[in-house]
């Protein structure tokens, strides 16, 4: 599973940053590593540094094995909350699809 991290111009992209992401997508969707071929991730800060709630964006595609792309949505206050939360929000999506697939 390849696991991709995109910032906007008000989030510095770094290592730290690409490890974190990771460790949150490998936390939730470990479990489908061998029907998940790709993760993106990207993040931006809608607000531009202004302050403010819910202002950090966290958009997660996830590409499956011989499907479309399933892609979910989540924002907070802080870059780690928005990770947390789009990673739960596309675990149950996958889980739904991975599901659908079992039970055809």
């Amino acid at each position: 599973m390849q696991i991709l991290t995109n910032t906007d111009r008000h989030i510095t992209g770094s290592d730290a940053l690409s490890t974190q992401a990771a460790a949150a997508v490998e936390a939730t969707l470990g479990r489908f590593r061998e029907q998940i071929t790709r993760v993106e991730v990207h993040l931006s800060d809608e607000n531009a540094g202004k302050g403010g709630t819910d202002d950090i964006q966290c958009v997660m595609e996830a590409r499956l094995e011989g499907r479309q792309p399933t892609a979910v949505s989540h924002r907070a206050s802080t870059v780690a909350d928005a990770l947390d939360g789009a990673a739960g929000k596309l675990e149950r999506a996958i889980e739904s699809v991975v599901g659908r697939l079992r039970d055809a």
